[in-house]
Protein backbone atom coordinates (compact mmCIF):
# COMPACT_ATOMS: atom_id res chain seq x y z
CA UNK A 1 0.00 0.00 0.00
CA UNK A 2 2.78 2.39 0.88
CA UNK A 3 4.57 1.73 -2.38
CA UNK A 4 1.47 2.44 -4.44
CA UNK A 5 0.90 5.79 -2.73
CA UNK A 6 4.52 6.80 -3.40
CA UNK A 7 4.15 5.87 -7.03
CA UNK A 8 0.95 7.89 -7.25
CA UNK A 9 2.62 10.95 -5.73
CA UNK A 10 5.59 10.67 -8.08
CA UNK A 11 3.21 10.40 -10.99
CA UNK A 12 1.36 13.50 -9.88
CA UNK A 13 4.57 15.45 -9.39
CA UNK A 14 6.40 14.49 -12.55
CA UNK A 15 4.30 14.32 -15.66
CA UNK A 16 1.21 16.46 -15.41
CA UNK A 17 2.16 19.18 -13.00
CA UNK A 18 -1.13 18.41 -11.28
CA UNK A 19 0.55 18.21 -7.89
CA UNK A 20 1.87 21.74 -8.26
CA UNK A 21 -1.55 23.07 -9.20
CA UNK A 22 -3.13 21.25 -6.26
CA UNK A 23 -0.55 22.34 -3.73
CA UNK A 24 -0.36 25.99 -4.74
CA UNK A 25 -4.00 26.70 -5.48
CA UNK A 26 -4.89 27.33 -1.86
CA UNK A 27 -1.84 29.53 -1.39
CA UNK A 28 -2.71 31.52 -4.48
CA UNK A 29 -6.25 32.08 -3.28
CA UNK A 30 -5.10 32.95 0.22
CA UNK A 31 -2.62 35.51 -1.05
CA UNK A 32 -5.15 37.09 -3.40
CA UNK A 33 -2.65 36.94 -6.25
CA UNK A 34 -5.30 37.04 -8.94
CA UNK A 35 -6.60 40.38 -10.11
CA UNK A 36 -4.95 42.50 -7.45
CA UNK A 37 -4.05 46.09 -8.27
CA UNK A 38 -0.65 46.85 -6.81
CA UNK A 39 -0.10 50.48 -5.90
CA UNK A 40 3.44 51.78 -6.07
CA UNK A 41 3.75 53.96 -2.98
CA UNK A 42 7.10 55.40 -4.07
CA UNK A 43 5.42 57.65 -6.66
CA UNK A 44 3.09 60.50 -5.70
CA UNK A 45 -0.62 59.76 -5.92
CA UNK A 46 -3.72 61.87 -6.26
CA UNK A 47 -5.96 62.07 -3.17
CA UNK A 48 -9.00 64.17 -2.31
CA UNK A 49 -8.20 65.15 1.27
CA UNK A 50 -9.32 68.08 3.37
CA UNK A 51 -6.01 68.35 5.22
CA UNK A 52 -3.98 68.51 1.98
CA UNK A 53 -6.24 70.06 -0.68
CA UNK A 54 -3.32 70.81 -3.03
CA UNK A 55 -2.06 67.52 -4.42
CA UNK A 56 1.37 66.69 -5.84
CA UNK A 57 0.08 65.48 -9.17
CA UNK A 58 -2.90 66.52 -11.30
CA UNK A 59 -6.11 64.53 -11.34
CA UNK A 60 -5.96 63.83 -15.08
CA UNK A 61 -2.54 62.66 -16.25
CA UNK A 62 -3.34 61.29 -19.71
CA UNK A 63 -4.79 64.21 -21.66
CA UNK A 64 -7.03 63.89 -24.69
CA UNK A 65 -6.33 66.09 -27.74
CA UNK A 66 -9.07 68.55 -26.68
CA UNK A 67 -7.56 68.79 -23.20
CA UNK A 68 -4.10 69.36 -24.70
CA UNK A 69 -5.49 72.24 -26.78
CA UNK A 70 -7.07 73.67 -23.65
CA UNK A 71 -3.74 73.44 -21.81
CA UNK A 72 -2.08 75.36 -24.65
CA UNK A 73 -4.80 77.97 -24.47
CA UNK A 74 -4.15 78.22 -20.72
CA UNK A 75 -0.67 79.59 -21.35
CA UNK A 76 -2.19 82.69 -22.97
CA UNK A 77 -4.24 85.34 -21.23
CA UNK A 78 -6.94 83.98 -18.94
CA UNK A 79 -9.30 86.78 -19.96
CA UNK A 80 -9.77 85.01 -23.29
CA UNK A 81 -11.00 81.83 -21.53
CA UNK A 82 -14.67 81.23 -20.93
CA UNK A 83 -16.07 80.09 -17.57
CA UNK A 84 -16.56 76.55 -18.91
CA UNK A 85 -12.94 76.41 -20.07
CA UNK A 86 -11.70 77.65 -16.70
CA UNK A 87 -13.80 75.01 -14.96
CA UNK A 88 -12.51 72.33 -17.34
CA UNK A 89 -8.92 73.41 -16.58
CA UNK A 90 -9.67 73.21 -12.85
CA UNK A 91 -11.13 69.72 -13.27
CA UNK A 92 -7.95 68.61 -15.04
CA UNK A 93 -5.99 69.37 -11.87
CA UNK A 94 -8.58 68.56 -9.20
CA UNK A 95 -11.45 66.10 -9.07
CA UNK A 96 -13.33 67.96 -6.33
CA UNK A 97 -13.27 71.52 -5.06
CA UNK A 98 -12.64 72.20 -1.38
CA UNK A 99 -16.33 72.98 -0.86
CA UNK A 100 -17.31 69.70 -2.55
CA UNK A 101 -14.90 67.79 -0.31
CA UNK A 102 -16.43 69.38 2.80
CA UNK A 103 -19.97 68.62 1.67
CA UNK A 104 -21.40 65.77 3.68
CA UNK A 105 -22.91 62.63 2.30
CA UNK A 106 -26.26 60.98 2.97
CA UNK A 107 -24.59 57.81 4.26
CA UNK A 108 -25.77 58.57 7.80
CA UNK A 109 -29.34 57.89 6.71
CA UNK A 110 -28.42 54.40 5.59
CA UNK A 111 -26.52 53.69 8.79
CA UNK A 112 -29.34 55.01 10.97
CA UNK A 113 -31.89 53.00 8.99
CA UNK A 114 -29.81 49.85 9.50
CA UNK A 115 -29.56 50.53 13.22
CA UNK A 116 -33.33 51.01 13.50
CA UNK A 117 -33.98 47.81 11.55
CA UNK A 118 -31.61 45.92 13.86
CA UNK A 119 -33.23 47.37 16.99
CA UNK A 120 -36.72 46.61 15.66
CA UNK A 121 -35.79 43.02 14.82
CA UNK A 122 -34.23 42.60 18.26
CA UNK A 123 -37.37 43.99 19.91
CA UNK A 124 -39.55 41.56 17.98
CA UNK A 125 -37.26 38.70 18.97
CA UNK A 126 -37.42 39.66 22.65
CA UNK A 127 -41.21 39.99 22.47
CA UNK A 128 -41.50 36.57 20.84
CA UNK A 129 -39.26 35.06 23.53
CA UNK A 130 -41.33 36.62 26.29
CA UNK A 131 -44.55 35.29 24.87
CA UNK A 132 -43.55 31.83 23.69
CA UNK A 133 -40.22 30.82 25.23
CA UNK A 134 -40.28 31.95 28.83
CA UNK A 135 -42.82 30.58 31.27
CA UNK A 136 -44.83 32.41 33.88
CA UNK A 137 -43.08 34.46 36.55
CA UNK A 138 -42.25 32.23 39.57
CA UNK A 139 -44.45 32.62 42.65
CA UNK A 140 -41.39 33.62 44.68
CA UNK A 141 -41.46 37.06 43.01
CA UNK A 142 -44.90 37.92 44.32
CA UNK A 143 -45.02 40.75 46.91
CA UNK A 144 -46.56 38.47 49.53
CA UNK A 145 -43.77 35.92 49.20
CA UNK A 146 -41.05 38.61 49.31
CA UNK A 147 -42.65 40.06 52.46
CA UNK A 148 -42.75 36.63 54.14
CA UNK A 149 -39.15 35.92 53.16
CA UNK A 150 -38.01 39.28 54.52
CA UNK A 151 -39.79 38.65 57.82
CA UNK A 152 -38.21 35.19 58.04
CA UNK A 153 -34.73 36.68 57.48
CA UNK A 154 -35.35 39.28 60.18
CA UNK A 155 -36.57 36.61 62.61
CA UNK A 156 -33.48 34.53 61.94
CA UNK A 157 -31.28 37.63 62.41
CA UNK A 158 -29.48 37.06 59.12
CA UNK A 159 -26.11 38.87 59.03
CA UNK A 160 -26.80 41.33 61.86
CA UNK A 161 -23.46 43.19 61.70
CA UNK A 162 -23.10 44.40 58.11
CA UNK A 163 -26.00 42.88 56.20
CA UNK A 164 -29.72 42.81 55.92
CA UNK A 165 -30.66 42.87 59.61
CA UNK A 166 -28.63 45.96 60.45
CA UNK A 167 -31.49 48.22 59.33
CA UNK A 168 -34.11 46.50 61.53
CA UNK A 169 -34.88 47.67 65.05
CA UNK A 170 -35.72 44.52 67.01
CA UNK A 171 -37.09 46.39 70.02
CA UNK A 172 -39.59 48.60 68.11
CA UNK A 173 -40.11 45.93 65.38
CA UNK A 174 -39.73 48.40 62.52
CA UNK A 175 -37.12 49.56 60.02
CA UNK A 176 -34.60 52.07 61.35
Amino acid sequence: MMLSSRVLLRGLRAETGLWRSLSTSTRALASHSRGVDVIDCSVPQYNNRLDTPLTDIPFVRNLTPEQKMLKEKEKESWTKLTEEEKLALYRLSFQLSYAEMRKGSDEWKTVLGGVFIFIGFTGLLVLWQRLYVYGDVPHTFSPEWVEKQTQRMIDMRVNPVHGFSVNWDYEKKQWK
